[in-house]
C-alpha cells in the first residue's frame, strides 16, 4: 500500500492531467480527438469510436446531482473525522454521461435530491495520520 493511502495517485499516467487541473482549479475531462466525445474514466479507446488519441478539455464545473451515499461509519481510520459524509456522483453539464464521482460538500445531506443543480470547488484533500494533501474537484449545491 503506498504511504499516502488513501490520497489518490496523481502521477498515475491515465488520470494525472485530471489531477493537474485540479491543482489549478480547473476540471478537466479528455475528449476524443477523433469522434470528440467526452471519455470519463479516461481509457485506452473511445468507447463510441475506438480512436485513441485523447485532449484534454476544461469543463464549465456544472452539473447535476445523479447518486449519493450518507456515509455513517467510516470503514478506514483515516475516514474518521470525515463522518458523516457525502460521496456522489455527478453527470456534468456538457455530457450527462459523464459522472465524476466525488463528494459533496457544505450541504446537509437531507438538502439532496436527484437531478439537483450542483457546481465544483476546489478543495485540500487530506487525512489524518497521512503526509501530504491534494486539491480535488468536490461539489457543492448550485
Amino acid at each position: 500500500m503506498r504511504p499516502d493511502f488513501p490520497l489518490p495517485d496523481i502521477s498515475w499516467e491515465p488520470t494525472a492531467e485530471f489531477w493537474a487541473g485540479a491543482a489549478r482549479h480547473e476540471l478537466r475531462i479528455p475528449h476524443c480527438e477523433q469522434c470528440g466525445r467526452a471519455s470519463w474514466y479516461p481509457r485506452d479507446r473511445c468507447r463510441f469510436c475506438g480512436g485513441t488519441q485523447f485532449e484534454w478539455r476544461t469543463m464549465s464545473g456544472r452539473g447535476t446531482l445523479f447518486s449519493w451515499v450518507v456515509v455513517t461509519h467510516a470503514f478506514l481510520p483515516q475516514f474518521q473525522e470525515l463522518v458523516p459524509f457525502v460521496p456522489a456522483l455527478v453527470a456534468l453539464a456538457e455530457d450527462p454521461a459523464i459522472r465524476v464521482a466525488t463528494q459533496l460538500v457544505d450541504v446537509a445531506p437531507d438538502a439532496l435530491d436527484f437531478e439537483q443543480p450542483v457546481r465544483v470547488t476546489f478543495r485540500p484533500l487530506s487525512f489524518p495520520g497521512v503526509d501530504g494533501e491534494v486539491v480535488a474537484p468536490l461539489f457543492t449545491p448550485a
